[in-house]
């Protein structure tokens, strides 16, 4: 089988025909491709872009790279970027460009999609025992010498089901137990004891092998410094226990591995504390909202702000809407809404409002709700507000804000979309 290079299957995305399955993008703009609508350089404001349109900041998304690349080599941590966040193949292949190790994902269709556009090292953060699923990336691996792929393992019974389905491979999965942050916690194994047993399933079947050591702190239950830490300590404690008794053969290299996108000035700390193991340690960190962060949920709880001498990520996504009602002085309303705007966290935050080409702060402007398509504003005698105005909004949780635009325009601060990002969910 002749498999796409990662830099081709990139090249057809810029190929693909602009229709009507990308909201937002002009009407005019239709059987054009991507390359040539990215070459025509349109103004998001006076380009046809229909409302709502959400877009990325060229400069702010490339602040956020260079700052995590930056971090991650300070802190001597290798980077492996959660990309279930975007599911975009361009942003993938950027945040490889800037110094990541590999792609985090957590769903066989992800990791599909990884591979199919040349992504080498995927670090799968779930326990796989989907047979179907097992027999693809074993045939994955057994094609590609140079793929690397680890995934969880956090039940004997999951070992079990693993093996079933890899009998027969030639070469073993690399695995990891995953000690859970706690009772009450998401996935993961409870105790350093299941976790040894654990391992021990490992070790007796030939079709796996362990190789580290993973969790997620953003699990703690009643998470704050000090419980993250004593959590991060217990799985660097599983880390060298597991080497001392002798678990980590055949292998290159120990897998201590966490990292969200709240907590990862704590496992900095913590990893830079790991003892000297019998082999070298790959301290890899999975954060990943980092490349658009945004205007909500992580905007006061990201490490940054705790540590400011850090830098600051800065938040790319605005959603741009149009005043379609304004039945009152208290109250308006914007063509968007939860179709396309993120809202499991926090509602969106009014920012600016623009009119006849210029822009000024939507004070007393604020969303109280979300509908299908509508946004409720709610207006105060300061607001300066007609239908017919844009209204740019910041977004919160970039998780659920990628997953509802396909193709998504990348502009330079005066409005000028110089690319377009492709998602894949």
């Amino acid at each position: 089988m002749v498999r796409d290079t990662g830099t081709e299957a990139l090249a057809r995305l810029s190929g693909e025909r602009v229709d009507h399955r990308f909201k937002g993008l002009p009407p005019d703009a239709d059987g054009r491709t991507v390359a040539e609508l990215s070459a025509q350089r349109r103004n998001l404001f006076t380009g046809g872009f229909t409302t709502p349109v959400l877009a990325l900041s060229a400069e702010r998304l490339e602040h956020n790279l260079r700052l995590m690349e930056t971090y991650a080599t300070r802190h001597r941590l290798a980077f492996a970027p959660h990309g279930k966040t975007s599911m975009a193949p361009q942003l993938f292949h950027r945040q490889l460009a800037h110094g990541a190790w590999g792609i985090t994902l957590a769903v066989p269709h992800q990791v599909r999609v990884a591979r199919k556009f040349g992504i080498d090292r995927i670090f799968l953060a779930n326990e796989l025992v989907d047979p179907a699923a097992l027999k693809w990336i074993s045939s994955e691996l057994d094609t590609d010498p140079d793929f690397r792929f680890i995934c969880y393992v956090d039940s004997v019974r999951g070992v079990e089901s693993m093996d079933a389905a890899l009998r027969g491979a030639a070469r073993p999965l690399d695995v990891v137990v995953e000690l859970a942050a706690g009772e009450g916690a998401r996935t993961g194994v409870r105790t350093e004891a299941e976790c040894a047993a654990v391992a021990d399933a490992v070790a007796a079947v030939g079709t796996l092998r362990l190789v580290g050591v993973a969790g997620y702190e953003g699990e703690v239950p009643r998470a704050d410094p000090e419980r993250v830490d004593a959590w991060l300590r217990r799985l660097v404690s599983l880390a060298v226990e597991f080497d001392k008794g002798g678990r980590f053969t055949g292998v290159d290299e120990i897998v201590v591995s966490a990292g969200g996108s709240a907590w990862f000035d704590a496992v900095a700390d913590v990893f830079a504390e790991l003892p000297e193991l019998s082999l070298p340690a790959l301290k890899l960190l999975r954060s990943g909202a980092y490349v658009s962060h945004d205007d909500g949920h992580y905007r006061e709880i990201t490490p940054f702000t705790r540590i400011p001498e850090e830098g600051a990520l800065e938040p790319a996504f605005r959603l741009w809407a149009q005043i379609v009602s304004r039945p009152s002085p208290e109250q308006a309303f914007a063509n968007a809404g939860k179709r396309d705007a993120a809202y499991d966290l926090d509602l969106p935050l009014a920012q600016v409002v623009r009119r006849d080409g210029t822009e000024h702060p939507a004070t007393g402007i604020e969303v109280t709700g979300l509908s299908d398509q509508h946004a409720w504003l709610r207006t105060t005698s300061e607001a300066d507000l007609e239908v017919g105005d844009w209204i740019g909004l910041g977004l919160s949780h970039p998780c659920t804000s990628f997953d509802k635009w396909q193709l998504i325009p990348v502009a330079e601060a005066d409005g000028t979309v110089v690319d377009y990002i492709r998602t894949f969910f």
